[in-house]
């Protein structure tokens, strides 16, 4: 596990440019620099078409800045091949998803145990620790039965343990509440926050405020630019005097 407050995301100068046929191009993101500290709980922030996704798929290693630095747990990641990018997303982090992106067919223990396999680990020590990493979202029991067998919030639950499969030291989620309903989205809200106050950094995506207020930190994207980094208890306060 990384050291608490030393820092494990390090953005720099970022951008992010996305050239089409025929000339043109799109700057999605411009000029993007913060930090992250091991141990923080951050929500990115910022309406459709802001930015932020084309960001989280920048800091989770699924892509690559146009220009810039960014450093994850001491690693340049903007200099490294796809193949590198691959080994670090299965050592350092874990991804979650908003369609949770399981394989229907596939019983859960198979779906938590899958980042597994890229490792070369037998099938019985994998299926040994997916049932263990089952047992830490609450899901214990389940691990023979097929996803179509269990609601969507314990699919998300499924998603969430595959990505601890590897003991990363950082959660990537992108919109993980957004196919769930209120009651839901508050329980898996509530895991992400009972994993950060085990010492594992979150970062996610989100454009709900209930579910952005779980965080203690917010970055707000805007037409590609940052436009507010700092407490999200604060920026509530700062929303509420302007209303």
């Amino acid at each position: 596990m990384t050291v608490k407050n030393t820092t494990v995301i390090d953005v720099k100068h970022v951008f992010k440019t996305y050239f089409m046929d025929g000339g043109n191009s799109q700057q999605v993101l411009k000029d993007i620099n913060f930090q992250v500290k091991s141990g923080e709980f951050v929500a990115i922030m910022g309406p459709s078409g802001s930015g932020k996704s084309t960001l989280m798929n920048i800091l989770g290693c699924l892509d690559k800045p146009t220009s810039g630095t960014y450093i994850l747990d001491g690693q340049d990641i903007s200099a490294k091949t796809d193949m590198e990018l691959a080994k670090v997303r299965g050592q350092t982090i874990g991804f979650v998803f908003q369609n949770f992106n399981l394989m229907m067919k596939r019983t859960i223990a198979d779906n938590v145990s899958l980042p597994l396999i890229y490792q070369n680990i037998e099938e019985k020590e994998r299926y040994k620790r997916a049932v263990k990493m089952l047992e830490r979202v609450n899901l214990q029991g389940y691990q023979d039965r097929l996803p179509s067998q269990i609601s969507g919030g314990m699919q998300q639950r499924v998603a969430i343990a595959r990505a601890l499969i590897n003991n990363p030291a950082i959660i990537f989620a992108d919109e993980p509440t957004g196919n769930l309903d209120s009651k839901t989205s508050d329980e898996i809200m509530d895991l992400f926050t009972d994993l950060n106050k085990q010492g594992i950094t979150i970062v996610l995506v989100t454009h709900e405020d209930d579910v952005a207020d779980f965080a203690t930190r917010m970055i707000k994207i805007s037409d590609g630019h940052k436009v507010y980094d700092g407490l999200r208890k604060e920026y509530s306060k700062e929303k509420e005097t302007k209303c």
